[in-house]
């Protein structure tokens, strides 16, 4: 097992530092506390074994050199961590390894390729304005208006199940972003929410196999590895990431962009005065305050890291939300450099064979909306009356983003 050898508590240097015996949570002050934590781990422990056992890496450079070394830090938790007793399916690419892992995504890459996802500006710019146009006042949500039924929309029109059916992705979004894994009931129900979805999809997964057609489950059901075709619990596991990840990514990107955008009401007003800013805007979202904390892996050999040994099949969590703010690789780390830097290394989408396949789309539909927003209102501003909660797992964001608005 993963921990075998490694459930020690910290040694006395570790506690003589006073550093905790697990990492800090978004909850309760929205990432303030787990932002200065990391940063103090990348200067003092920027390899460091946690009360329980997993190794966690804060640097950019070690973050970077394991995402680029999948013979020796696996992405298979579940094979690995279960003493090989269970493995994933085949249309889970976050927790395949090479050479298997190539060829599924090379086989659902033609659902992704750059000239399909331009594609879908026209539609993804119009949905927008139709999510805009529903929302009436000048106080909303923009977590419920347009963050969250953007971005499930377009994933349920690409796979071609009905968009009308998007508060049960949410529904089963939020289930899965709440479970605790140290709570037994938790688990439990979140593997009653896979059950579910998984029935859910078969539905149009056997209607696929009745009657191809050209969408993506349509693709996937067709497609072809090696002369055998996709298993159903194939094309599930993979249309199940793309709903709950690709919705997840988006949702969090908007809300993001909008609290950067009103705590620096300077950028503010130079992203809206040039339009030209935005993507880069996104980009600076996405390093400073990227969806997903952490990324695990876990090691298939015996390997020393940081002068920290860690035994074969020992997780390791990689630290994005630090690596994207290391002050060897980013100029003013913790500060927005959307008008004066570049930020091509951030490592919110990962890095080598596993990058997120749909991050082109993320990216598209952030800078759509934005510039929606910009386009449609004076002001934006969140709303400082209301007390934001935050995601109390590895999503970086607040579950909702109320806002206050003038029309243009």
């Amino acid at each position: 097992m993963a921990q075998q050898g490694m459930s020690e508590v910290l040694d006395p240097a570790q506690a003589a530092a006073g550093l905790p015996d697990r990492a800090p949570t978004v909850e309760p002050d929205g990432g303030d506390t787990l932002l200065a934590w990391a940063a103090r781990m990348r200067a003092e422990q920027p390899v460091w074994r946690d009360g329980s056992g997993i190794v966690h890496v804060f640097r950019h450079a070690d973050v970077q050199r394991i995402l680029a070394d999948p013979g020796t830090f696996s992405s298979d938790t579940v094979g690995r961590l279960s003493g090989g007793e269970r493995q994933a399916p085949r249309g889970t690419l976050l927790l395949l390894d090479p050479p298997l892992h190539g060829k599924m995504r090379r086989l659902i890459s033609r659902a992704f390729t750059p000239g399909l996802i331009a594609g879908l500006e026209p539609a993804i710019t119009e949905l927008t304005a139709e999510l805009l146009d529903r929302a009436e006042g000048d106080r909303y949500d923009l977590v419920d208006v347009l963050a969250n039924p953007l971005p499930v929309t377009v994933i349920a029109r690409m796979l071609g199940v009905p968009g009308e059916d998007r508060m049960l992705f949410q529904g089963w979004a939020d289930q899965l972003l709440n479970t605790d894994p140290d709570d037994p009931e938790s688990v439990r129900a979140m593997e009653e929410t896979a059950v579910g979805i998984t029935a859910y999809l078969q539905t149009f997964i056997d209607e696929r196999r009745r009657s191809p057609r050209g969408d993506l489950l349509g693709i996937l059901v067709e497609a072809e590895l090696e002369g055998e075709r996709l298993d159903d619990e194939d094309i599930a596991s993979f249309a199940t990431l793309l709903l709950m990840a690709g919705h997840i990514t988006t949702s969090v990107l908007l809300g993001n962009t909008l609290m950067s955008l009103d705590r620096d009401p300077g950028l503010f007003a130079q992203v809206r005065a040039d339009r030209s800013l935005v993507p880069a805007v996104i980009e600076e979202t996405l390093r400073l305050r990227p969806p997903f904390t952490r990324i695990e892996r876990v090691t298939t050999t015996e390997v020393t890291l940081g002068g920290v040994d860690i035994p074969e099949n020992g997780l390791v969590y990689l630290w994005l939300l630090s690596a994207n703010r290391d002050e060897d690789v980013f100029e003013e780390a913790d500060s927005p450099s959307a008008c004066t830097g570049p930020t091509g290394k951030q490592a919110a989408f990962g890095h080598g064979v596993h990058y997120c396949i749909g991050a082109p789309l993320a990216r598209l539909e952030g800078r759509i909306a934005l510039d929606a927003l910009l386009d449609r209102y004076a002001r934006i501003e969140v709303d400082p009356e209301v007390r934001l909660s935050w995601h109390g797992t590895n999503v970086f964001g607040a579950r909702r983003l109320p806002l206050r608005l003038e029309r243009s």
